[in-house]
């Protein structure tokens, strides 16, 4: 037979093994996922959330009605408001604006570069093939932001329209390149490469592929 303190030792750390598996276990997970999983509302696979849409929207439902026109007012007067509302969480339901995707161009496809109305991915995974700004800011407001589209008519949208057209002429003017994950405040990439070479944003450490980015 064992002595008696051994069998106590032994008992002791079985119990201190199960006490840091049912109580650690959650930490050291937690330490192992996605950094930018729920901190980047623009990570790919999150349906509703900012950067993907959320599943059967109607066209209909982004679509300019004919005859509609957009507010007029003065364009620099409009491109200032539009500038606040792109920073504006309010306009969504789950605390993100424009700016949560869009800062540093963030989650821009280099079609962004073409006028308006042009090809954008994430339009024609709803059918529609060809969409004008205001057409595009509105499907926004319906997936990433999981609000309601603004009036077409309204002074919001035309606001924010006058300032991502003036948003988008640097865009154009250095050939569509852009930081597929927005740059943070300090000019680093929360979602690039990290020193080793791996994306602490991916699905997996050493995925290829960049899920900020769409």
């Amino acid at each position: 037979m064992f002595p008696v303190n051994v069998v106590r030792l032994g008992l002791m750390t079985a119990f201190f093994a199960f006490v840091l598996l049912a109580f650690g276990g959650e930490s050291i997970a937690k330490s192992n996922a996605n950094p930018c999983a729920a901190a980047n509302p623009c990570a790919a696979g999150q349906a509703g959330q900012a950067g993907q849409a959320g599943p059967g929207i109607d066209p209909k439902l982004f679509t300019r009605p004919k005859g509609t026109m957009l507010a007029k007012g003065n364009k620099a007067v409009l491109i200032k408001e539009g500038e606040r509302l792109f920073r504006d969480k309010s306009l969504s339901t789950n605390g993100s604006s424009c700016y949560s995707c869009h800062a540093g161009y963030g989650l821009f496809n280099a079609t962004f570069a073409k006028p308006f109305p042009h090809t954008v991915s994430m339009a024609k995974d709803y059918g529609k093939n060809q969409i004008t700004l205001d057409e595009m800011i509105q499907l926004c407001m319906l997936a990433p932001m999981e609000a309601k589209t603004l009036p077409w008519d309204s002074r919001k949208l035309a606001a924010l329209t006058a300032y991502v057209t003036e948003f988008q002429k640097p865009f154009i003017a250095r050939g569509g390149a852009a930081n597929p994950c927005g740059a943070s405040s300090k000019g680093a990439n929360p979602c690039g490469a990290s020193s080793k070479g791996m994306n602490p944003c991916a699905a997996t450490p050493r995925a290829g592929v960049n899920p900020c980015a769409r």
